[in-house]
């Protein structure tokens, strides 16, 4: 097991300090990365102490360490999952082969992109939750908040740390850069579309982090297949924290459910429960259509060489490529998929390898499922029709051969026109998000208290009661 320094100005586990040039480089981009974390972090919340989760080992046991901190102070840190000895390329051309601890020249260009673009989803997400605290419903939501925004914060850490190692000048550069672009910036937007998305409420975050965090598992799953070993090390330890963001989606979208149903109860099983100040099933459907379908577009088009490529050379895997599947060159296979093209639908087959966001797509959308799986059940028990769908992946596209087609979310292609007229029924409008946020317009920092709109969670954090004072805030 790998040594973790915890006495330095950079947690560790490279053995940081045997290469000065890069701890100095490091600790030179360690101050414009807490600038742009007091510009761009939580607003309002630098000086409270908060009950964090700080990593400090890559030990299944014992990995974490909780107390008060200031969010400043954290302990951000670089953390590699342990090697895996004599571990050998297991897909692609270059099945059998050892992995590289140095990039191959000829992939140089095309894992600095993927490391890039990995790396700005994680402070996107922060510039994007930023003032949210603000409107918090409960101290415990507002640990929660805080703890997936270090945590990005500290993903952002073990990006930049491999552009520093391994990219020379170039990747100095572009550790830069992703502290100077912004989300939704007009003139400097961060490279994916969902991280530009406003997300100015709390259904909205709950949605985030259970739809668009779960295809940043999935794209941390593909990359830890890599055969550029300090990549695979460092999104497999990166899967780790992940898991925390997905619960907290997850569990705060059923507690608004359980909160609805129970409001639904008291009006009669009205399903009008916005006079009762609760948040309408149809209203939470349409939040769960815009970020599951935003969250569909990161994983690229239908059909993609480059994803054939980052494939042929072993860069970037299927999910759980040695678990999964038996048959690891995906040569001489196909892919039956829609084919939407000049107006005409029909089914096509496409070489395996140019498929292979598709084939990471299914896996999003199968694991996609077993959350609603969890709030119709919620539903069923209290004696509710309603049942959350996932809508078609044609639906409201913007990335592959389904952008700006005209879908319903039962997949049916329609006019523009009817389009138009109807996206209302789909999706949120000015008129939803001005009532979502009506009802956040005051947060809730008391201790034990919890808003109207939503339920309590059932246990406390780590052992610790709900009532726990998790935000030490001062008002």
């Amino acid at each position: 097991m790998s040594d973790v320094v915890n006495d330095t100005k950079i947690p560790n586990n490279v053995d940081l300090s045997s290469d000065k040039k890069l701890q100095r480089a490091l600790e030179a981009w360690q101050p414009n990365f807490i600038n742009w974390w007091l510009e761009m972090g939580p607003e309002g919340f630098q000086q409270d102490q908060v009950w964090l989760r700080t990593a400090i080992s890559v030990d299944s046991d014992g990995w974490a360490h909780f107390d008060y901190v200031k969010m400043p102070d954290y302990r951000w840190g670089i953390f590699l999952a342990d090697k895996v000895p004599d571990r050998k390329i297991h897909f692609g051309d270059n099945i059998g082969q050892p992995v590289w601890n140095e990039v191959p020249g000829e992939h140089r260009n095309t894992l600095r992109r993927l490391i890039v673009t990995q790396g700005d989803t994680e402070p996107a997400s922060v510039e994007q939750q930023r003032l949210l605290g603000q409107t918090c419903p409960s101290l415990y939501d507002l640990r929660n908040l805080f703890q997936v925004n270090v945590e990005e914060g500290r993903h952002l850490w073990a990006m930049v740390y491999l552009l520093h190692s391994y990219f020379g000048r170039d990747g100095r550069e572009e550790a830069e850069a992703l502290l100077q672009r912004r989300s939704g910036d007009p003139d400097k937007p961060r490279i994916l579309g969902a991280f530009n998305a406003p997300c100015e409420n709390w259904l909205s975050f709950f949605m985030f982090t259970y739809f668009t965090d779960r295809d940043g598992k999935y794209q941390l799953l593909a990359l830890a297949e890599s055969g550029f070993d300090p990549l695979s090390r460092t999104t497999r330890f990166m899967l780790t924290e992940e898991a925390h963001h997905m619960f907290v989606g997850e569990s705060g979208v059923q507690r608004i459910i359980e909160r609805t149903a129970q409001l639904m109860k008291q009006a009669g099983m009205s399903e009008d429960v916005r006079k009762l100040g609760g948040i309408d099933l149809p209203t939470i459907q349409k939040y769960l259509n815009l970020w599951y379908t935003l969250s569909l577009d990161l994983f690229g088009g239908e059909v993609s060489s480059n994803a054939a490529s980052f494939f042929a050379a072993g860069l970037k895997g299927r999910a759980f490529e040695e678990k999964n599947y038996t048959e690891h060159t995906a040569l001489n296979q196909s892919y039956t998929l829609d084919k939407y093209e000049a107006g005409k639908l029909s089914r096509e087959e496409i070489a395996l390898r140019n498929a292979m966001n598709e084939v990471l797509r299914d896996n999003y959308v199968e694991d996609s499922q077993r959350g609603l799986d969890k709030w119709n059940r919620v539903l069923e028990k209290e004696g509710i029709d309603f049942r959350f769908k996932l809508p078609s992946r044609r639906f409201h596209r913007h990335i592959g051969m389904w952008a700006d087609v005209p879908v319903t979310p039962a997949g049916e292609i329609i006019s523009r026109e009817e389009f138009e007229k109807r996206k209302s029924e789909w999706l949120p409008t000015a008129e939803d998000e001005a009532y979502v946020k009506s009802l956040m317009t005051t947060p809730v920092y008391e201790k034990g208290k919890m808003a109207n709109w939503i339920a309590p969670p059932a246990r406390g954090i780590k052992g610790q009661p709900v009532d726990y004072e998790y935000v030490r805030h001062n008002v």
